[in-house]
């Protein structure tokens, strides 16, 4: 018979950061970012340019990013190197359209920006628990899903919500299943400083 003194403990959690926008975010930066010229991509819609945070009429709202990613790397990460902007750009998601799922290369923090209104609902970012194996499929039971087993975890969008996660981390977005367009930013990020030690002969200098 199974002893009924038992605990579970988390051994590692995964974060997510959620910060309000709103006071970046101006009319002027709506439009602009609404009339860039959108082509196809997989599924969805992606802004032509891929690097917006660059031009100079989203200046203040990359900074007021970059103000987020400063706070993430120190308060989150806990590390003195900076969290820097490298591609950025913007995703319009039709009706009926979705994202297929996905992580972010060659990035250590993704972000997504949601600068406008949203459609209702507002189709959700799901993360999904990737494994290196996929040998054994174990379901949960109904009832018994809990933060050590689940496979997913959802982030329902908000206008003005801004949301930093690793791009390690595996997603999609469910189809949007309003009769408006679903508007976003998507960005990833690295790093500038020092990593490892000059005595260790570890040391990397990112410019």
């Amino acid at each position: 018979m199974a002893s009924a003194n038992y605990e579970v403990k988390p051994l590692f959690a995964e974060p997510y950061f959620v910060a309000d926008m709103g006071d970046a975010i101006t009319p002027e930066h709506i439009k602009f970012i609404k009339e860039l010229k959108m082509v196809q991509n997989q599924q969805n819609l992606i802004s032509e340019n891929l690097y917006i945070f660059e031009k100079p009429e989203l200046k203040s709202l990359k900074q007021a990013v970059d103000a987020m990613l400063g706070t993430y790397a120190a308060e989150v990460m806990g590390i003195p190197q900076e969290l820097y902007v490298t591609q950025s750009w913007s995703l319009i998601n039709p009706p009926g359209i979705g994202m297929h799922g996905h992580s972010h290369s060659n990035s250590v923090i993704s972000g997504s920006l949601y600068f406008t209104d949203m459609p209702s609902p507002p189709s959700r970012m799901v993360f999904h628990r990737h494994r290196g194996y996929q040998q054994l499929d174990l379901i949960p039971e109904n009832g018994k899903i809990n933060i050590y087993n689940t496979r997913n975890n959802v982030v329902e969008p908000k206008k003005n919500m801004l949301v930093l996660f690793s791009s390690g981390l595996e997603h999609f977005v469910e189809p949007n299943t309003s009769s408006e367009p679903r508007h976003s930013i998507a960005f990833n990020t690295f790093l500038r400083g020092t990593l490892g030690n000059f005595r260790d002969v570890s040391e990397l200098k990112l410019a």
